[in-house]
């Protein structure tokens, strides 16, 4: 092992997240002399960020070494920690179309990244582009482990598990972490002081357990808390992640299953047939569900990186603050052999009993010198394991769709996906694949770009 570890950020032009991730990797004494590999397609976007981590350097006053790379190749060989962190096909155009072409059939979404006909798509055009990472890294640094930040996560992780079973993978989400932050300001708590047990799926995992670690040593249940709190309307309390969604869908979802899922409330309310339905607008102002929340989200951070690129073309230096993500942790403790626990997204190899075999999972994983070794949970709860498997049955049609592909996968995930079944009879889902495959066009793999012969009528 070299005396510095190579760190390989792929899709460094999302500036403000690499930012995040590698302030948290250079705070750390065992990484603050390492290589950062910075990679991008987009020559102006690899500049910003090559101005950003330049004035960190300088910032912390540490030794890294940083280099600046349009080939993939150059940038991955002889790695030991790759990031990646894309989104195929930006904001605009494919963002866009995956929202605009859904209205057009009565079909409305909060986020549209995970699951829902917006996150089958978004799978379908870019799991090719991780499996091209995949297949560099077994030729140029086969050993390194793959930190994966790009949505949607489980189809994601899943798909990488089928066809390069080899790479040491991780998909990693603040889902957990931003959740605990939450909850204990709903209930005035210290959450240094919160003990809790959580696993399912990425976006709908649960607190299994959610404690309070007392005094003397015992752990008080929040549960009833919380429960009181949500009857008493104390709580949910402004959301300090996104003002704009109060937690009430997933307040209501503990209410109803007994248990508080990880992902925020306009996350869930498209992953479920509950929450947002035509001619129903009652229950999205009763949940203050905001519809069209991604692309508002998108267009403010666009907006928000132009006034900070002007600002800090007149700074030397730069405010590194510590970031919620898992990143610097998991590899410092690979690098060091100081162990940790993160919540990680992995194969589901005997690890969630009743969830299918292979799928993709999150749960506790210890960290270590020895890599990421995620823990046994046994069987969920059924009533969680249920809402899960509405969202699995989605992201195995579409690896399906990707394994052999055959397009008509893509059909079928959209047909059994929970929000677009409630929404739309057969002839509408089918027309609308059928809609965007032909918007998408080149930004989808070569098999699932429309053509007479494989367009299903219904």
């Amino acid at each position: 092992m070299a005396n510095k570890p190579k760190i390989t950020f792929i899709g460094a032009g999302s500036t403000v997240f690499m930012r995040n991730i590698v302030g948290d990797i250079l705070r750390r004494p065992a990484l603050c002399d390492a290589h950062i590999a910075l990679m991008d397609i987009n020559e102006e976007r690899l500049e910003d960020s090559k101005n950003i981590i330049h004035r960190m350097v300088k910032t912390l006053d540490c030794n890294a070494e940083v280099s600046l790379h349009t080939d993939r190749r150059a940038a991955l060989d002889g790695a030991d920690f790759v990031i990646v962190a894309f989104q195929i096909g930006g904001y605009d155009p494919c963002t866009i179309t995956d929202f605009e072409v859904p209205k057009q059939y009565g079909l409305r979404q909060t986020i549209a990244d995970t699951l829902g006909i917006g996150g089958i798509m978004r799978g379908v055009r870019t799991v090719p582009h991780l499996w091209a990472v995949c297949e560099t890294m077994l030729e140029v640094c086969p050993d390194a482990t793959l930190l994966q930040y790009v949505n949607p996560m489980a189809i994601n992780t899943w798909a990488i598990a089928r066809k390069y079973p080899t790479i040491k993978q991780v998909g990693l989400c603040h889902s957990v972490q931003n959740t605990l932050e939450e909850l204990s300001h709903d209930l005035d708590i210290d959450p240094k002081t919160v003990r809790l047990e959580c696993a399912g799926i990425n976006h709908i995992a649960f607190m299994l357990k959610f404690e309070q670690q007392m005094p003397d040593g015992s752990r008080r249940d929040l549960y009833p808390d919380l429960q009181a709190a949500y009857a008493a309307g104390t709580a949910p309390k402004e959301n300090a992640h996104n003002p704009r969604c109060p937690n009430y869908v997933r307040y209501e979802m503990m209410k109803r299953l007994g248990y508080f899922v990880t992902e925020s409330s306009e996350h869930f309310a498209e992953y479920v047939p509950w929450f947002i339905k035509e001619g129903r607008d009652d229950i999205i102002e009763k949940f203050q569900i905001p519809l069209d929340e991604y692309p508002r989200r998108c267009i403010e951070q666009i907006e928000n990186w132009t006034a900070e690129r002007a600002r800090l073309e007149t700074e030397d230096t730069i405010e590194i603050c510590e970031s919620h993500e898992y990143a610097s942790e998991i590899i410092n403790s690979i690098w060091t052999g100081v162990p940790s626990v993160i919540h990680g997204n992995v194969p589901n190899h005997g690890l969630i009993d009743n969830l299918p075999a292979g799928c993709a999972v999150e749960v506790a994983c210890l960290v270590d010198a020895n890599g990421v070794q995620p823990t046994q949970v046994g069987a969920l709860p059924p009533q969680l394991a249920a809402v899960m498997q509405s969202n699995v049955t989605v992201q195995g049609l579409v690896v399906e769709a990707l394994m052999t592909e055959n397009p008509q996968y893509i059909y079928h995930a959209a047909m059994m996906d929970p929000h677009t079944a409630a929404e739309l009879d057969l002839d509408q889902i089918w027309s609308l694949v059928d809609d965007l495959r032909a918007a998408h066009g080149d930004w989808l793999p070569d098999w699932a770009r429309p053509s007479e012969p494989d367009k299903v009528s219904g």
